[in-house]
């Protein structure tokens, strides 16, 4: 049992990641600790990725010699999925924060329960 789990550390390690991300998500009402939540969540998908894409005694696709034997190269798809993962990961992240700035000058608070029970009392 501990061998398949060193073997796949980097799977366990994801998902252990991807879990504390989601129990924060849905268990702080602080949207900051949300926003931050979701980075967890996404660098554990990055992780798992990039972990994937690897495979033992193989080099990067750098064709340096004019020959391609597939057999010699790692798969770059899952690097170009992680990397723009994570450009999306940061502008999702930027916008977020931004909304919560200007919730927070409409509001007082990051506190999600709160903002809601202002909007109810306003009307919203």
């Amino acid at each position: 049992m501990l061998s398949l789990l060193v073997e796949n550390r980097y799977a366990v390690t994801a998902s252990v990641l991807f879990a504390v991300g989601f129990l924060h998500v849905l268990l702080h009402p602080d949207l900051i600790k949300k926003v931050l939540a979701f980075n967890i969540m996404d660098s554990s998908v990055f992780l798992l990725l990039a972990s994937r894409g690897m495979i033992a005694a193989r080099t990067a696709a750098i064709l340096t010699d004019g020959g391609a034997d597939p057999s010699r190269y790692v798969n770059p798809i899952p690097a170009g999925l992680v990397l723009t993962g994570i450009v999306v990961s940061v502008s999702v992240s930027a916008f977020s924060l931004a909304l919560i700035q200007r919730l927070y000058g409409a509001y007082g608070t990051t506190d999600m329960r709160k903002i809601l029970e202002e909007m109810k009392k306003r009307g919203e």
